[in-house]
């Protein structure tokens, strides 16, 4: 077969993929903390179960390389590890078998156990996209895969919404977490179909094997910007829905909606984003985007009234779906198409560090400070993220006989 139709064929199953994963999404990325509320966990508690899981992800992303050089492609690489990390959708539905106090600590491990594959897995995930699409067509598919995503988790979110506010709590969880889990199981499929077309250009020659990509001047600014951007963001991240349930007494019909409202704001830049990065580029829209996510969080954490929060939503979700659109794109431009899995690796670790240690700096807070106040100061931590991303490192990739009038800038 030609290998364009083979690409269109992998786009196709890559966009299929997400959609069936964007439905059972919502299960593990959103309601797993009001569960986790609902079954009497601590602010800590919840900011673990938000670290725990990127710090397996870290380590396990360094057996990435020696799993990748098992498999003749990634396409092949992907599929153990993919089929391992779908389980955190299922472990958590055997939460009410433990006793009360130790439920929390159950799905904290449901979620962490999973991570091991998961780590492994995004890495070879990323080098799959790029062996099975051309770098032209890149920017369209992760457009396209966001969009259809946030459509899926729109139409999910609300379902969940419904069904867990008409079903008697614990079976309302565990009917949703094995349904999610079977909706994976058709995302693993999609997956599976996906061929590689590139292998042979993106193949890492010999005298390349020890490149080192913490080397790499370009991908050095690559790599700041994802810390300090995930680091501002998961900072409060995960106190949100625990102010919005415990503070603002929402149920989980509401934070439906308020979920709703991230991802319509999450589609609607996907449908025109790429226009807007063929003009300008993908760099340039990470710092305005930023400043976008701590403005949202500073209306949720100083609305009146509970319904005003929707806005933030809708905000936080435009401002983070830029975020990660444009970086990702950022980091495919700097990224050398025969060392993509040791560029890659290097790229998901610093997000996952980010990860592991920002939740558990904001959710630590909790017991000397108010809810609103992390709140606002989360925000202020994300304006002070834009300013860096936008100035502090161009200081380094300046011509020499330009960094003193930028200096004196």
């Amino acid at each position: 077969m030609h290998a364009e139709q083979v690409e269109q064929k992998n786009f196709r199953h890559l966009v299929l993929d997400i959609f069936w994963f964007g439905l059972a999404l919502p299960a593990t990325s959103r309601f797993l903390a009001v569960y986790a509320i609902r079954v009497d966990a601590s602010p800590q508690e919840i900011g673990w179960l938000s670290a725990m899981p990127s710090l397996v992800l870290f380590f396990a992303a360094m057996f990435s390389t020696w799993w990748r050089h098992r498999f003749p492609s990634a396409d092949r690489a992907v599929l153990w590890p993919g089929f391992g990390f779908r389980f955190s959708f299922l472990l958590p539905a055997f939460t009410p078998l433990f006793p009360r106090e130790f439920q929390p600590l159950w799905l904290i491990f449901s979620i962490a156990l999973p991570a091991f594959p998961q780590g492994i897995s995004s890495v070879m995930f990323l080098a799959m996209l790029r062996e099975a699409i051309s770098t032209e067509r890149m920017t369209q598919l992760i457009s396209k895969r966001h969009l259809v995503m946030n459509m899926a988790l729109g139409v999910s979110t609300l379902a969940m919404g419904f069904w867990l506010t008409s079903i008697a709590f614990p079976l309302n969880y565990q009917m949703m977490f094995v349904s999610a889990f079977a909706l994976t199981m058709i995302s693993q499929w999609h997956v599976s179909r996906t061929r590689s077309v590139f292998v042979e250009q993106l193949q890492p020659r010999r005298e390349r094997s020890g490149a080192r990509p913490w080397q790499d001047k370009r991908f050095q600014q690559v790599i700041a910007i994802a810390f300090v951007s995930h680091f501002a963001f998961f900072s409060v991240f995960p106190l949100i829905p625990v102010y919005l349930v415990d503070i603002m007494n929402a149920d989980e019909q509401f934070m439906s909606f308020f979920i709703l409202g991230e991802l319509v704001g999450g589609m609607t830049v996907a449908s025109v984003l790429p226009r807007i990065t063929k003009r300008i580029g993908h760099r340039p829209l990470i710092a305005p985007a930023m400043v976008g996510t701590a403005l949202s969080t500073l209306l949720i954490a100083l609305a009146p009234q509970l319904w005003i929060t929707l806005f933030g939503a809708l905000l936080n979700g435009a401002s983070w779906s830029t975020v990660g659109i444009a970086l990702f794109g950022f980091f495919t431009e700097n990224t050398p198409n025969d060392q993509v899995t040791p560029y890659t690796l290097l790229y998901n670790q610093i997000i996952f560090v980010a990860m592991f240690i920002a939740p558990l700096v904001g959710t630590n807070l909790t017991s000397s400070l108010s809810m609103v106040s992390i709140l606002v100061g989360g925000a202020f931590l994300r304006l002070l993220a834009a300013a860096y991303i936008q100035y502090q490192p161009l200081r380094y990739y300046l011509p020499k006989r330009r960094r003193g009038l930028y200096l004196k800038l």
